[in-house]
């Protein structure tokens, strides 16, 4: 990779630098590891992260592990803070801290005990929140989306933004913010179609909305 091209990518990313409300500084050694992983792996970043205080962030295709360690990858290398749904079984040692300090909340999928209230209120009580989840729910093959995060988002008030990790152009595509107007049976296709330019790193069928 030349040092122009280098030099190109490394203005690109400071360019995405999020709001104070959503930097969480982890220290130079964090913020250096996420912008080599970056640049070597030639991924780069593009869009912005709004302004607003508040949103729902929902990342697709999730089609693979690697969108973990990208995903881990783009947190460092903008000192982004973001909250996170993950499956509980993760959340043991010697990995239980480490998910923690990224944002990781455990969620017992097969337990009934209201995600979607517990994450309404998370949103009501706090001044800024950025909540990450993903739509299709596992990275197997599957051909409906969960609707868990719109009826947060529209319960909490909030809007969500997009995120498509683009295998192909090899790019993280932050997409203008999703207003929802509470029809889920119109918008969730509004929202799919955001992502029809987006390649994951394994091809999936069209996806479908599952309640």
């Amino acid at each position: 990779m030349s040092i122009h091209k280098v030099r190109h990518q490394m203005a690109s990313l400071m360019e995405h630098i999020p709001p104070p409300a959503f930097r969480q500084a982890r220290g130079w050694l964090w913020r250096a590891v996420g912008r080599v992983y970056l640049r070597l792996s030639g991924w780069r970043i593009e869009g912005v992260f709004p302004e607003d205080p508040k949103y729902v962030v929902i990342v697709a295709p999730h089609t693979s592990n690697w969108d973990f360690t990208l995903g881990v990858a783009v947190v460092f290398a903008v000192e982004l803070k973001v909250s996170w749904l993950g499956k509980h079984r993760l959340f043991k040692a010697p990995f239980k801290k480490f998910l923690r300090w990224l944002g990781g909340i455990p969620v017992d999928r097969g337990a009934s005990h209201g995600v979607v209230g517990e994450c309404v209120r998370a949103f009501e009580e706090a001044p800024a929140l950025m909540l990450a989840l993903a739509p299709e729910g596992t990275r197997k093959g599957v051909s409906q989306w969960k609707t868990g995060f719109y009826l947060i988002a529209v319960k909490a008030g909030v809007p969500i933004l997009p995120v498509g990790f683009d295998y192909q152009e090899h790019v993280v595509r932050l997409k203008p913010l999703f207003h929802p107007t509470g029809n889920l049976e119109q918008d969730i296709p509004a929202i799919q179609a955001l992502f029809d330019d987006v390649r994951g790193c394994r091809q999936r069928p069209k996806e479908k909305v599952k309640d």
